[in-house]
């Protein structure tokens, strides 16, 4: 093959390089032996902590895998290289976002908000609703964290705990807690998953989450009346006690309702469309604020200092926006659920975020992505079956890749390119990324998602599998929607 049959990338209308002579089996070589790296890698040997750089350095051997590919078709270093800086420069802004999701994270931490949220939520408990009220506990404390995973750890923990109290199925109390806990991570400006799933997909943060809630809204009211009615039909004895819990929480923060202004003023801002990333910035500083005003002591112990000075109120807030911090509680239960890692806990997720770039960008210079998505259009001649192609590649890569961050990043770029030839809006793909991508990860067994929730709240994949229904209704929700074409957002014509 020669090197001008390949068509170089128009950066302004940011189409995929096409390699015209690259077989359909020659583009998937790379896919292939992607998968199957990270599958050994995950499941055979690094596990939970796969994340911490072993699955970034298999995206970039993925990624050496499609250099050869398209050496072989005679493209050049040059180009592949260049493809990757463009691919890297297109996430700019959702690296950015990331970094003051961080930040934003550590200020209302040591402000309150966080606590605060989690105090109140932790009040709703009532025995003949408990099921119920797990998951909008949960939901609450995920959206403030931006994390399910912390909000098993912590809250779902107790909750297992006094769902055994009243003869609750451990199931049934673990289905609840991951349906609230994947609802708040899939709705959460600060979950890593919501900012991973647009940055793929190209669409913008705010825009992703506001498309997310045409799906997301009704399944997790279809799960509320579903545990109402379990409710309202099994027998509970006892009473939940969280008067430690409460106790704990009090004894760390002054805890306010006047703290909740800090949150609503930053929905007020994205609700009037200020761009996220100074609107999180805005969040950081006003958490900044209220840390100081509100949990000075917060703020002294942080610093390492015994009076609260300028230069101590800086270096407290400083650190909580840039490095780990912690809270800690009476409750050892809750001190995980008060840290918080700052800029510094988004360099993982921004790393993963880079190394998808520089394998998508191989696999863009040498045509493969081009040809791939050709491929799946041929196949997928509705887009009904474009929604259904994409639904079952995340649900593929959770069961082969094990990691619910590759479901989203390998879909994410490969369909991309397809869902702009059909003349749809990138908030449809990321919005079906999360919605199969995403929350059916806890469902396998073997997935580190499904691993690390079976192994915290000790209750067994099997069981609760059937009970987190939010986590098996949101895929079949946006098949639904797309069947349908309910919320089927077009591509803006220029």
């Amino acid at each position: 093959m020669k090197s001008q049959d390949i068509t170089p990338k128009d950066s302004e209308n940011n189409t995929i390089i096409e390699n015209k002579e690259l077989s359909l089996l020659a583009a998937l070589v790379p896919v292939f032996a992607l998968v199957g790296m990270l599958f050994y890698n995950v499941f055979y040997v690094f596990g939970d902590d796969a994340l911490s750089g072993s699955n970034q350095f298999i995206l970039i051997l993925g990624a050496a895998v499609a250099a050869v590919v398209g050496f072989y078709n005679k493209v050049s270093y040059k180009k592949m290289l260049d493809e990757v800086a463009e691919n890297v420069k297109s996430t700019t802004g959702a690296l950015l976002i990331l970094l003051m999701v961080g930040s934003l994270a550590g200020t209302w931490l040591i402000s309150g908000v966080i606590p605060s949220m989690i105090y109140y939520g932790l009040q709703i408990l009532n025995p003949t609703i408990f099921l119920a009220a797990c998951v909008v506990i949960c939901a609450i404390i995920s959206i403030a964290t931006g994390s399910s995973w912390t909000t098993s750890a912590t809250v779902g923990i107790a909750l297992i705990g006094i769902g055994n109290t009243l003869g609750i199925s451990p199931g049934m109390t673990a289905g609840a807690v991951l349906s609230g806990g994947y609802f708040g991570d899939k709705m959460s400006p600060l979950s890593d998953t919501t900012n991973l799933a647009p940055a793929m997909a190209g669409s913008e943060l705010f825009d992703h989450i506001k498309y997310m809630a045409y799906t997301t809204v009704p399944t997790i009211i279809i799960t509320l009346i579903i545990f109402l009615i379990i409710g309202l039909n099994i027998d509970t004895t006892g009473t939940p006690d969280i008067s430690d819990k409460l106790q704990a929480i009090e004894s760390a923060f002054n805890i306010s309702p006047w703290l909740f202004s800090v949150p609503i003023l930053v929905i007020v801002l994205i609700v009037k469309k200020t761009p996220p990333l100074i609107a999180l910035l805005i969040g950081t500083l006003l958490g900044a604020i209220a840390a100081i005003i509100a949990q000075p002591e917060i703020i002294k112990a942080i610093a390492q200092t015994d009076t609260l000075s300028f230069e101590a109120a800086y270096k407290g807030v400083m650190k909580a926006i840039t490095v780990d911090t912690a809270v800690e509680t009476t409750s050892v239960e809750l001190n995980d659920l008060f840290t918080s890692g700052g800029m510094n806990g988004m360099l993982g997720t921004i790393w993963l975020i880079v190394c998808a770039m520089v394998f998508g960008g191989v696999m863009d210079a040498i045509g493969a992505l081009s040809r791939i998505s050709k491929a799946l259009l041929s196949l997928a001649t509705t887009t009904f079956g474009l929604f259904a192609s994409t639904v079952a590649s995340c649900l593929a890569l959770n069961v082969t890749a094990s990691d619910q961050y590759l479901a989203l990043v390998v879909p994410g770029k490969m369909f991309k390119k397809a869902y702009k030839d059909r003349g749809l809006a990138p908030e449809n793909l990321s919005r079906t990324l999360e919605d199969s991508g995403t929350v059916t990860s806890v469902l396998v067994p073997w997935n580190t998602c499904g691993a690390y929730q079976s192994g915290v709240l000790g209750v067994s994949v099997a069981d609760y599998f059937v009970y987190a229904f939010f986590n098996w209704i949101s895929p079949f929700m946006t098949l639904l929607f797309a069947a349908f074409s309910i919320k089927i957002k077009q591509l803006r014509t220029p």
